[in-house]
């Protein structure tokens, strides 16, 4: 029975996982508004080093449509804009010698398609992780010896059902996404 738990257990917290780095993705998906959020996977070569953003400077949002990013040392000022223009993020960097501010353009209705294209990609590569959760837990699960047929179908029954949760799970959150991305 412990290694019944084990299984389940087990394909519990990779379907987890996996709406865990949704949520993430999601994130990183601009609604419309500036969010330091917008930035925190952009990774600066300083000292010869990739480092996150926000461990070589300050970033902040002061109003709806601006980062403001504040590097704590300014001779990299340089490695930020040049990260940022390389990140593909779409934003024109702009310094005044001790910030760089990063203007968010509002969105037309064409970006916003494809933002909600994007954001329905990740929903749907979400949704193939957990499956994969499933049929990892069902490999498993066969694998196992000693164990009644009735016990093991009560178990792939309760691991379908953690399969429909998180893939019902994963389709609001996209609906969420989507209406935050086409609200104007």
């Amino acid at each position: 029975m412990e290694e019944l738990d084990l299984i389940l257990e087990s394909v519990k917290q990779d379907m987890d996982a996996a709406v865990k780095h949704l949520d993430h993705a999601f994130q990183r998906i601009r609604a419309g508004r500036a969010s330091t959020s917008m930035v925190q996977d952009v990774m600066v070569e300083y000292y010869g080093a990739p480092t996150p953003i926000n461990q070589v400077a300050n970033v902040s949002v002061p109003d709806a449509m601006t980062i403001s990013i504040q590097p704590w040392d300014r001779t990299a000022i340089g490695a930020i804009e040049k990260a940022i223009i390389n990140s593909n993020l779409g934003f024109a960097p702009s310094n005044n010698g001790e910030n760089i501010i990063l203007n968010v353009p509002p969105l037309t209705e064409e970006r916003r398609r494809e933002l909600a294209k994007q954001a329905k990609v990740e929903a749907e590569q979400t949704k193939v992780t957990v499956r994969n959760a499933r049929q990892e837990g069902l490999k498993e699960l066969k694998k196992l010896d000693g164990v009644s047929e009735d016990v093991v179908k009560g178990v792939e029954e309760e691991i379908q059902g953690f399969t429909d949760k998180y893939v019902k799970l994963c389709d609001d959150h996209l609906k969420t996404k989507e209406a935050e991305i086409m609200k104007v």
